[in-house]
């Protein structure tokens, strides 16, 4: 237990609404005489029995569709709400950046608004000062701070709360999807201060419908679909498994291995997959089609070691390759080379071709195909490139 930074045991919440409110008198007459029962059935379950631990120093991610419980969660965790039953241990200062604007006054300047803020985090008015100029500097508002925040873009907003909250001396940080409201820039100073906390050994819980930014930063994830814990593991086991939930049902490919998973929504589909290593080149080449008019497909590969690990991968947004429309019936080819700088052995390629979202797949194929990677010698690590040494 003294490894462990959050305990949520069985916790589950239920939200009460009223209904038939009394709009006329007459049914504010009548409803004096509706039983505890009928109104009892105004109750959205939000959370059901969610146990997990998570672990000093862990980066630990929620994800979920919209409206499965996960801010709820972080809420309760962050004790803004109230398990119906069930416990939930914090071991740890915790702050938490959960929702936009909270702890701010918009019809103070920005200036006064850091230093409201500062105060609630337990900031001292000389801590503050000697902070500000790093606080603007983060948000980039340095021409923004004497208006009064009501003016401010949501966007400028979360940046100046993000930069307020990474200065709290916290041992747990809690951060919800409010990130998306940042630009793209904003958004990679905010994920570069993810690695310091990483490296610093801060224990973050962090809700996100960006499956790169959970698959690169997060430890561990947890699955919450329909208000319930779906899984808990790997992060790359558990982002498949939320992207597969916006999937209405699962396919397999006629001539496809029953062992090889593969799912999507068929619009554009895998035709065929080949992954070669010769003369210190790895070569993948996959094939597509499209069933219906397709807009723009982001297609990607992953490459696996006989153990499961991720090594490598990549997809064409990532490069900087555009494909453009394809229209029903017709058929494009991608092709990657790169450097065969792995260690020799068995590796799997999968296959993911998705929509310009990144969120809905239309055709994702693990091991779709396999090559065997030979080399003369067998180091104890992932890389083997050709070493140059010199000894003078």
């Amino acid at each position: 237990m003294d490894d462990v930074a959050i305990k949520v045991n069985n916790i589950s919440k239920n939200f009460h609404y009223t209904s038939g409110r009394a709009g006329t008198i007459k049914s504010a007459f009548t409803n004096v005489f509706k039983s505890k029962e009928s109104k009892n059935k105004d109750i959205q379950h939000a959370l059901k029995d969610i146990s997990f631990e998570i672990k000093k120093g862990e980066f630990y991610g929620i994800v979920g569709r919209n409206g499965s419980g996960k801010s709820t969660l972080l809420k309760m965790i962050a004790g803004i709400y109230q398990p119906n039953s069930g416990t939930i241990e914090v071991k740890g200062k915790l702050v938490p950046f959960i929702e936009l604007g909270v702890g701010f006054n918009p019809e103070l300047t920005g200036r006064e608004n850091v230093y409201l803020n500062g105060a609630l985090l337990g900031f001292t008015r000389k801590e503050v000062e000697a902070q500000y100029q790093e606080i603007v500097e983060f948000a980039e508002l340095e021409k923004f701070m004497d208006q009064q925040l009501k003016n401010y873009s949501s966007g400028m907003q979360v940046r100046l709360a993000f930069a307020m909250a990474v200065r709290a001396k916290a041992d747990i940080l809690l951060i919800d999807e409010v990130l998306a409201v940042g630009d793209a820039d904003f958004q990679r100073k905010c994920f570069e201060y993810f690695k310091q906390l990483k490296q610093k050994k801060i224990t973050v819980v962090f809700i996100s419908h960006d499956m790169n930014a959970v698959s690169e930063y997060c430890d561990r994830a947890m699955l919450v679909d329909k208000n319930e814990v779906i899984d808990i593991g790997n992060t790359n086991a558990i982002t498949q498994k939320y992207l597969r939930l916006f999937m209405d049902n699962n396919f397999k490919q006629d001539g496809a291995k029953t062992n090889q998973d593969r799912w999507g929504d068929q619009s554009i589909t895998i035709k065929n997959v080949t992954a070669k290593s010769r003369e210190g080149k790895i070569k993948i080449v996959v094939n597509v089609g499209a069933t219906q008019d397709f807009d723009h497909p982001n297609i990607g590969f992953r490459l696996r070691d006989e153990e499961g690990k991720e090594v490598t991968g990549t997809n064409t947004r990532l490069e900087g390759v555009v494909i453009s429309r394809l229209k029903k019936g017709e058929s494009t080819k991608v092709t990657w080379t790169f450097p065969a700088v792995l260690r020799d052995g068995k590796y799997s390629v999968d296959i993911a071709l998705q929509y310009p979202d990144e969120i809905t797949v239309a055709d994702w194929w693990n091991s779709a195909a396999t090559f065997v990677l030979k080399k003369s010698r067998r180091l104890p690590y992932i890389l083997d490139p050709d070493f140059t040494t010199v000894v003078d």
